[in-house]
């Protein structure tokens, strides 16, 4: 098959690629490099993807692409590509988050139009529920989002399903929590734990450290997104995909000070705006239909992170 991915160079992006690439797929790999962080550390996530003749990468942003050209002969588009963050989303940086997660959406729904049959898997997020009312949080529960973040994301989400309603479009909704992994952004939480770490330096924690996350390591993501791409079972259907991993801030510092085998020096600071308390995703319909079943612990997930960036520990954040 020929499937463009955007947001190839990304964390999870890069993951997938080499995901399909392995399995014999052709794959067009979008991204626009934003300096969100380094672009260094996006050309490293390509590395292997970019040694295989059958990827080819395009530098170009989803909202001035050719995206007809692009998506000629495609069978299927994982569009990951997005402004990411939570914290970052108030104030003057909002118009990067209309832009890159709405409009750029509502840019590739569009071009969509011209190529009937052509499925989509749209990756959202928990981000979506705010606080939710339940746990485990089941797809139907009420979206409440409580960052203009997660707001983009809902409606970039709502954007797919009118135009599945309105043009047939084969749409998936993925909502992923919490992922991690090698490759991690280094805005992210356990990349800046375990750096910090193993550099010696102080941790931020925003809020007590007691709240929780289902944390889902990307491996399994990518499981959910190939059955989700792949499986007519999918088809019309929002997922949440989790790892349940939940755990707490402070449980995953003591794992970390395990894994290392050094103390942390934990900062605490008032919780941030558009922070959850926690997250738990209800995993019985991924499960169900896709097939979804996560095969990496805490534990396990945190020494192949740490593993990794061991070996990147030197490489410059610019």
């Amino acid at each position: 098959m020929k499937i463009l991915v955007s947001g190839a160079a990304g964390f999870i992006g890069s993951h997938v690629c080499e995901r399909l690439l392995g399995e014999g797929h052709q794959v067009i790999g979008l991204d626009c490099f934003t300096d969100y962080y380094s672009r260094g550390i996006k050309e490293a996530n390509l590395a292997g993807a970019l040694s295989v003749s059958s990827f080819c990468l395009c530098e170009d942003d989803l909202n001035e692409a050719s995206l007809d050209l692009l998506l000629d002969g495609c069978d299927l588009v994982i569009h990951l590509a997005a402004q990411a963050g939570v914290r970052s989303s108030w104030g003057e940086e909002f118009g990067q988050y209309l832009h890159h997660n709405i409009a750029a959406t509502q840019k590739l729904l569009e071009a969509m139009k011209n190529f009937p049959g052509l499925r989509l898997v749209y990756a959202s997020s928990s981000s979506v529920y705010g606080d939710a009312a339940l746990f485990p949080t089941a797809e139907d529960c009420l979206c409440r989002p409580l960052s203009p973040y997660g707001v983009t994301k809902l409606a970039a989400e709502h954007l797919c399903r009118l135009y599945q309603q309105s043009f047939g479009f084969s749409v998936v909704i993925l909502r992923f929590f919490t992922v991690y992994g090698p490759r991690q952004r280094p805005d992210m939480a356990f990349h800046r734990f375990i750096r910090a770490m193993l550099e010696g330096r102080e941790i931020i924690i925003w809020g007590d450290g007691r709240q929780s996350r289902d944390f889902t390591f990307v491996n399994d993501i990518v499981d959910g997104i190939m059955a989700a791409g792949f499986r007519e079972e999918a088809l019309g259907q929002t997922f949440n995909l989790g790892g349940g991993n939940q755990a707490s801030v402070n449980r995953v510092i003591d794992i970390l000070q395990d894994k290392i085998g050094v103390k942390a020096r934990v900062v605490y600071r008032e919780k941030a705006r558009g922070d959850v308390r926690d997250t738990l995703a209800d995993i019985s319909l991924a499960a169900r239909l896709l097939g979804f079943a996560p095969r990496f612990g805490l534990e396990q997930g945190l020494q192949e992170e740490v593993e990794w960036l061991r070996t990147v520990i030197d490489a410059p954040e610019k």
